[in-house]
């Protein structure tokens, strides 16, 4: 029984073997030209074929789509119907290759079509959401953008809250992103450069920016790196960030994400490349420097003072983020002698009868932290905020009660918590959490000296790190001082006359001319 299987089993592979398959180019006869599409596809359900006999002479004649792909009110009255209006119309040729182009220029009223000739670019075309039309006796098809189905609607930033200024989002339709792009940014300069990612996917990228404004190399740098993109799939965004970026060993995030339109709109006309993925509302905005992690729209839609105050406000709350655990646990168990005589003598009766010593006490109450907070995240929103809120204020009351921390040791990771939230970006309060940790450890072994030593190894590693050329640390250093202006305080708008320099845009100036120059 078991011969008689591979014996089979082999005359099958034989049988495959003697007609392979060749996906170079299409056969002339329609009914092949199926099957072969059917066989490349393993037949799936949802694969519509409509047959639909055209001209005088009947000519045969298929359209095809995936259901739930396309918009079927644009493949019904826009295709369908003229087709089935040709078996009428005794003005068309009755040469096949004569009513193919017909059909092409007269009768199709779809605005983006292309022309295919092999079964890759069949397959390729449905699976993006297409729909092909072949004539029997053609050897080559009709590919048009009849992209459609369920999406989401234009919302607001959902990772990014609104406090003023437009409350547009993207989201994971890249045609719905690409025209709200256009839409903020009415530029005739304006390009789009699409790129295929995944080799199983096949998803579209598009990498944006404005011509005249930004500096070529950094297009070119872009490109190259997205051109070594060898991947099976692309789900996200965060793929494309982990490929291209220059130092993926570094906690620092080397290319910001956003959801708001505004904010990408701005960063193309400051001379910067925006990357957007078909699949995903969160796009890419690169290059990014140390300044752009604590810089969010609002600065700019509020009086300079407000402005300035609000991102003065930020950076304050990212060394509370990062340092402060640590300058408790080196102060209070290395440095005592450094506070003053009543804080000291407060901070020891306050931990009075605490069996662990301030490091120990200080990890399980930053290590708590970090898991409401994770666990806010992955509930659902509502149940998330409750977790969050109420778990830190039980789990805190229970654990000064039962003598376990102090209360001068909740006091210190509200403030960071607090700090932490304070940063407008996802990925820059990951960084900070990271960070934190290594003052902590550092602290517990050397105290002040070791929170000084990381701080040194952080100001190294930022100045030596780049973003597509551009050095993370500027304008800090390399020195700009003309950059200052938005920078850690915020000018006035009449100011702010001229892109950064240090992205080096062909076009400084950002305001037209007569407009006071700085």
């Amino acid at each position: 029984m078991r011969r008689r299987l591979v014996k089979q089993n082999e005359q099958v592979n034989n049988q495959e073997k003697s007609q392979p398959y060749n996906p170079a180019k299409l056969d002339s006869n329609l009914k092949e030209n199926i099957l072969q599409l059917k066989k490349l596809l393993d037949e799936p359900n949802d694969l519509i074929i409509r047959e639909i006999a055209v001209g005088e002479d009947k000519v045969t004649s298929a359209i095809i789509y995936i259901d739930g792909l396309i918009d079927k009110q644009l493949v019904q009255y826009s295709i369908i119907e003229n087709l089935q209006k040709l078996s009428v119309n005794s003005q068309l040729p009755k040469e096949n290759m004569e009513l193919f182009d017909g059909i092409y220029q007269t009768f199709i009223t779809i605005s983006s079509i292309e022309k295919g000739e092999t079964l890759e670019d069949i397959a390729n075309a449905i699976l993006s959401g297409k729909t092909v039309f072949i004539l029997d006796g053609q050897a080559k098809v009709m590919l048009m953008d009849t992209k459609g189905g369920e999406s989401r609607s234009v919302e607001q930033p959902t990772a990014e809250n609104v406090v003023r200024g437009p409350r547009i989002g993207f989201n994971e339709n890249l045609g719905t992103n690409i025209a709200l792009l256009r839409k903020t940014v009415q530029n005739s300069d304006l390009r789009l450069k699409t790129y295929q990612l995944g080799k199983q996917s096949k998803r579209s990228l598009i990498v944006a920016y404005v011509n005249g404004i930004i500096n070529p190399i950094i297009v070119k740098e872009v490109n190259s790196r997205l051109e070594t993109i060898d991947v099976s799939d692309v789900p996200e965004s965060g793929f494309v960030e982990q490929w291209i970026e220059d130092s993926f060993l570094s906690p620092f995030p080397q290319i910001d994400s956003t959801e708001r339109v505004d904010k990408a709109a701005a960063a193309l006309l400051q001379g910067k490349v925006v990357i957007l993925l078909d699949g995903t509302p969160h796009v890419l905005v690169a290059p990014m420097t140390l300044g752009d992690m604590l810089k969010s729209p609002e600065d700019y839609y509020e009086r300079w003072l407000i402005g300035t105050l609000l991102r003065l406000l930020r950076y304050v709350a990212a060394f509370i983020a990062i340092f402060l655990p640590g300058l408790y646990i080196a102060l209070v168990t290395i440095h005592s002698g450094m506070l003053p005589t009543d804080l000291a003598l407060s901070i020891a009766a306050s931990r009075e009868g605490v069996p662990f010593p301030p490091v120990v006490e200080a990890f399980l109450m930053v290590i708590t932290m970090e898991l409401l907070q994770e666990a806010g995240i992955r509930l659902p929103k509502p149940i998330g905020q409750t977790i969050g809120i109420v778990g830190g204020l039980v789990i805190g009351d229970a654990a000064v009660s039962a003598a376990i921390v102090s209360p001068i040791m909740v006091i210190v990771i509200g403030l960071t918590a607090i700090a932490a939230f304070a940063n407008p970006s996802f990925s820059t309060g990951i960084t900070f959490r990271i960070l934190r940790f290594g003052v902590m450890i550092a602290a517990s072994i050397f105290g002040l000296y070791g929170i000084v030593l990381v701080y040194i190894m952080l100001n190294i590693h930022v100045v030596n790190l780049k973003s597509f050329g551009i050095p993370y640390s500027t304008p800090f250093t390399p020195t700009m001082v003309g950059d200052w202006k938005d920078l850690i305080l915020r000018a006035p708008i009449t100011m702010l006359t001229r892109r950064p320099k240090f992205l080096d845009p062909e076009d400084s100036k950002s305001v037209n001319k007569g407009v006071k120059d700085s």
